[in-house]
């Protein structure tokens, strides 16, 4: 079998040659990307922490209640965040909370157009497929070397690698929902005259916006599940207590940081989720 390894595919010396391209090349590019983006993140930071956290809290209940019409989503938003509070993560979750939120942004800005084309061209997801599948299974860790090499230590890094891997998602679902459309709506839009940008608009889009809301949740599921991840290339948040309670093996810092990202994801999660006949 020596024969078989002795000439070996260059594939990791590809991959080198390629990121040094880009940043020699699109250095101005990712700088200007990078200072846009630190930008969003700041300006959520700024939201989330100039008011008083109970003034955030009441807020964030009101915005509950608005978004479920639930007692019970409303009041496990209030109390849940109480609790955060009164461990003294408030600061560290709302860093996470900006993170999620501006990574979850980007997907759904890039993620559902491409749905959109993916559903209407065949040929584009056939392109699209494969990439897809690599960035849905590829070992998360890989996608911060490059975000490091290009982005520097930071937020920015922290939001680029959950953004890769969570983007499938809305693609993936906003395809679903629209290839799922029952052909007799739109040939009936198209008999009454509707042009292609109106049955998208019209019928094609509210069908699919189940699914669309369902890659909105899984999108930010997923970018909070790359919380501790984050932290390791400089992503201040609920992942910074968690690593540093790893390398020090403090049990106790690491339950309550732990116990703080699973309650915003539980609260992220009943806020965005739209199906019907679901308790609270």
């Amino acid at each position: 079998m020596n024969w078989l390894t002795e000439y070996r595919i260059p594939i990791g010396p590809w991959a080198k040659s390629f990121v040094d391209w880009l940043t020699a090349n699109g250095d101005w590019f990712f700088d200007w990307l990078s200072s846009v983006l630190s930008a969003v993140i700041n300006g959520l930071l700024f939201i989330l922490q100039f008011p008083h956290p109970l003034i955030v809290v009441v807020l964030m209940t009101g915005l509950s209640w608005l978004l479920r019409r639930s007692v019970g989503a409303a009041l496990f938003t209030f109390f849940g965040l109480l609790v955060i509070i009164n461990q003294g993560y408030w600061k560290e979750t709302t860093e996470t909370l900006a993170l999620v939120l501006a990574s979850t942004a980007v997907c759904m800005a890039v993620g559902v157009p491409l749905g959109i084309a993916a559903a209407r061209r065949e040929w584009i997801y056939g392109i699209m497929r494969p990439i897809l599948d690599l960035m849905q299974t590829i070992p998360t860790f890989v996608y911060l070397i490059p975000a490091l090499i290009l982005f520097g230590l930071g937020m920015v890094p922290g939001l680029i690698a959950p953004a890769i891997f969570a983007i499938a998602a809305p693609i993936r679902l906003t395809r679903l929902g629209i290839v799922s459309t029952p052909e007799a709506l739109t040939e009936a839009a198209v008999a009454f005259g509707a042009t292609p940008g109106q049955v998208l608009r019209k019928v094609e889009l509210p069908f699919a916006m189940p699914q669309i809301m369902a890659g909105l949740t899984q999108t930010i599921m997923l970018s909070l599940s790359m919380v501790v991840i984050a932290a390791l290339v400089g992503a201040n948040g609920l992942g910074v207590p968690v690593v540093r309670a790893l390398n020090t093996v403090n049990i106790a810092r690491g339950f309550e940081a732990g116990l703080c990202i699973v309650i915003l994801a539980i609260i992220l999660d009943r806020m965005f989720r739209t199906s019907k006949g679901e308790g609270a």
